[in-house]
């Protein structure tokens, strides 16, 4: 399990390939990249700089992935996560994971993504024509995250969301 918090852009091609190195039993690889779109809320966003609280944000994330890897067969995951200043098309973050099956690697990598958008510690302020405004969670993020009946007595560390 490795865990980036980083300003530094990544390869996707490059994070896959080191994630199934030497791992003969994967037979599924699952990877999610999000990026910066130049909309949001109706209004153009020029440049999003994203804020974290260090050391509180990579143990909100190990929770969630250790939650992962008690749900479903695992073999590794990886979660990238950028801050800093990003611009639109910029990657933000890659989750990836490996496993035996398809419907395992699907779940758990919807999984950490959907605590990652509302429950890990990071915070998002677009640059907008009307100005800076910090980006709250958005309701259908909440209501994806219900359907995995998680509470927080369960290990996930709760955080600020966004």
């Amino acid at each position: 399990m490795t865990i980036r918090i980083c300003e530094q852009d990544f390869d996707l091609t490059t994070e896959v390939a080191q994630l199934r190195a030497g791992q003969p039993q994967v037979g599924a690889v699952v990877a999610f990249v999000g990026t910066v779109r130049d909309m949001n809320d109706g209004a153009t966003v020029a440049e999003m700089a994203l804020e974290h609280y260090p050391g509180m944000t990579e143990k909100s994330i190990q929770a969630i992935v250790d939650q992962a890897h008690a749900r479903w067969t695992l073999f590794d995951t990886l979660v990238i996560h950028r801050i800093g200043p990003l611009l639109p098309l910029d990657q933000i973050v890659l989750v990836a994971v490996t496993s035996a099956h398809r419907g395992e690697a699907f779940a758990a990598c919807e999984f950490i993504m959907d605590y990652l958008k509302t429950e890990a510690p990071f915070w998002k302020k677009e640059q907008t024509p009307e100005g800076a405004r910090w980006v709250d969670a958005r309701a259908t993020d909440d209501a994806a995250l219900t359907k995995w009946q998680v509470s927080a007595g369960d290990g996930v560390v709760q955080g600020a969301g966004r």
